[in-house]
């Protein structure tokens, strides 16, 4: 591992990730880590499978960083733009976009419109 690679490894093991521990079946303790996908381990103890998704952790890193992979923040830190990109069928881009111009609104504004509604509703319930 090259010196710059390292020194970035060596910064993202400061990190603090949230490990999430489940008690399987058998006795034996899962450990993940939601924020680096496919991140996990297990181990015969809550102690183990914790040492042992610390290992994983450092190997996916060492991973990501080798093959030019973007690495997220932990959850805790990572900061939300505000902005995001989906991919949608084009009938249902269609049809927003027609009740957009309806209401003299822009597809973001529309789409924005309809995600906050539905979150309303949403709390209502619960």
């Amino acid at each position: 591992m090259k010196s710059e690679a390292k020194k970035e490894l060596s910064r993202f093991l400061k990190l603090r990730y949230p490990v999430e521990l489940a008690e399987q079946e058998g006795g034996w303790y899962f450990a993940r880590i939601p924020d680096l996908p496919g991140c996990m381990s297990e181990g015969k103890t809550p102690d183990e499978a914790v040492k042992n998704i610390e290992a994983a952790r450092a190997m996916w890193l060492e991973d990501a960083i080798e093959s030019g992979v973007e690495i997220p923040l932990p959850s805790e830190r990572r900061k939300h733009s505000g902005k995001f990109v989906v991919r949608l069928p084009e009938s249902l881009h269609g049809r927003l976009a027609q009740g957009a111009k309806r209401e003299g609104v822009s597809l973001n504004q529309c789409v924005l419109a309809l995600l906050a509604e539905n979150n309303a509703l949403k709390a209502v319930e619960d």
